[in-house]
């Protein structure tokens, strides 16, 4: 076996056994990863490699935005959020504005970070309540 196919393997074991929560966690994380990797295709001048990394990052945060249940005002307020995000990814993407992908980048560890706290806030409550 290479290390190629065991490294795959194992991350679609993580995926499959993952909660709902951090799986939303491993998307953002994915997201700022492409983000990243976008931005520095950029400022190498490797055009190809900063578009397709884009792409990877919108299509994440694409999932999350059709996934966000906007039954409360709290997740419509986090749409937009999510909408600006996209605005700023796309933006960064044509104009190859390393700035623009900065800002998106700024929010989606924002939103990580929330998340973790979230995470947390329920499994302590879980423990304190079992």
């Amino acid at each position: 076996m290479n290390a190629a196919y065991t490294a795959n393997t194992y991350k679609q074991q993580q995926i499959m056994t993952a909660s709902p929560e951090e799986l939303t966690l491993m998307l953002y994380n994915g997201a700022i990863r492409f983000v990243n990797e976008s931005i520095q295709a950029i400022e190498q001048k490797d055009v190809e490699k900063a578009h397709m990394s884009n792409m990877r990052a919108q299509n994440i945060v694409h999932e999350l935005m059709i996934t966000t249940d906007t039954q409360y005002e709290i997740s419509k307020n986090w749409l937009i959020l999510e909408e600006y995000i996209m605005h700023c990814l796309i933006q960064g993407n044509i104009n190859k504005d390393t700035a623009q992908l900065a800002e998106a980048k700024k929010l989606l560890m924002e939103f990580r970070d929330t998340w973790v706290q979230a995470i947390k806030q329920v499994r302590q409550a879980k423990a304190v309540g079992s």
